[in-house]
């Protein structure tokens, strides 16, 4: 153990993803998004030319959009385009509810399928959809297990850190075992009907993402979670929002993210590395995981933390492979470190995500 480590070492281990039953190419993507509005607003209002609308949001998307060379591919979870546009076309709340209830509820019957070792907590994250029981509880329920069910719910991207915060305390109160399962279902909560600029950024950055992994105690293979840390940023609440609406959960995204975030970012890394035992040379060898709310979130902290591109490649090719997958995209970065065999044990992962707030979350882990 690091000598500035205050607490028997904790591990991420078991970690396992299901990707969505669907997936599209980003420009198929965009192309699809343009002709939904399109489609929506000319049966709204008759005097609409469909074509030259869906021209016209085609030029929206091209300037705000995140573009196919920046995101290759994103997954949902609705059926084919067609289908996802039949579900979502004035639909309230309420059925995006029972269709976010249906899918988490199917996910945690698969990923558990044929499991009897039951582990002591499970920690449910998700920002998309909310019912009670839970998938969670409905699952330990079918199963007989005594599994304490918790729900770390609408903190927004930066979920999993404070998800590792329980975990951790449940471990060090005597858990053998917690598992934390992600059901992001962002693609959920599309509104063809809304074409604001704004809208339209997150439209075209926002998928669908499913993650479980497990905190254990130890020092096995898996990632040592060495310090955790998390702070809010003064001044800047109005910055991002996610609340609800008449047709789904609606985020609201302001340009300033990137800057308020880097106004921040180097003095809590440096605040980071500290609770690890660290000081700041320590980041030139490190990889840092980088939620990546949009490429620009990521050149901002390379830039701020004056990384090199190496640091980043992670988050740059789950970005790329997969959008933006809200609370569960850190845990895929984490998880495709684990598996680069050029990643060597040792390895420092400054991990870094931000949400409403603004909050910057942060751990540090240590590859085993």
């Amino acid at each position: 153990m690091h000598p500035g480590a205050a607490m028997p070492a904790t591990m991420i281990t078991h970690l396992a993803a299901t990707r969505p039953r669907y997936e599209m190419d980003q420009d198929r993507a965009l192309a699809w998004l343009a002709s939904a509005h399109a489609e929506v607003d000319a049966a709204r209002d008759p005097r609409i030319d469909r074509a030259s609308r869906e021209r016209q949001v085609a030029r929206l998307i091209d300037r705000v959009a995140c573009g196919p060379d920046r995101i290759a591919r994103r997954g949902h979870s609705l059926g084919d385009h067609r289908g996802a546009l039949a579900e979502l076309r004035d639909q309230g709340s309420e059925q995006r509810t029972r269709r976010f209830v249906e899918i988490a509820d199917a996910y945690f019957q698969s990923a558990y399928a044929g499991e009897t070792d039951a582990p002591d907590d499970l920690i449910h994250v998700t920002c998309t959809g909310y019912a009670s029981p839970s998938a969670a509880q409905k699952l330990v329920a079918a199963k007989g297990w005594w599994t304490r069910v918790t729900h770390a719910y609408h903190m927004g991207c930066y979920a999993a850190i404070p998800a590792l915060h329980v975990a951790g305390g449940f471990v060090a109160n005597g858990a053998r075992r917690v598992d934390i399962a992600h059901t992001e279902l962002c693609t959920l909560h599309f509104d063809p009907g809304n074409a604001t600029l704004e809208q339209l950024v997150v439209q075209s950055l926002f998928s669908d993402g499913m993650i479980r992994y497990a905190v254990v105690p130890g020092d096995r293979d898996g990632l040592v979670v060495r310090a955790l840390h998390e702070q809010l940023i003064p001044d800047s609440a109005a910055c991002m929002t996610w609340i609800v609406g008449d047709h789904g959960l609606q985020m609201t995204l302001s340009r300033e993210v990137p800057t308020r975030v880097a106004s921040a970012l180097r003095g809590f890394v440096l605040g980071l590395l500290a609770r690890g035992g660290y000081a700041l040379p320590a980041l030139k060898q490190a990889i840092v995981a980088v939620h990546p709310g949009g490429p620009k979130i990521i050149d901002q902290v390379r830039s701020t933390l004056e990384l090199d591109e190496l640091a980043v490649e992670h988050s740059r090719g789950v970005l790329r492979d997969y959008g933006n997958m809200s609370s569960a995209t850190l845990p895929h970065i984490w998880m495709r470190i684990m598996d680069d065999r050029r990643v060597k044990a040792g390895t420092l992962i400054v991990s870094l995500a931000f949400g409403p707030g603004l909050t910057v979350c942060g751990a540090l882990l240590e590859k085993r």
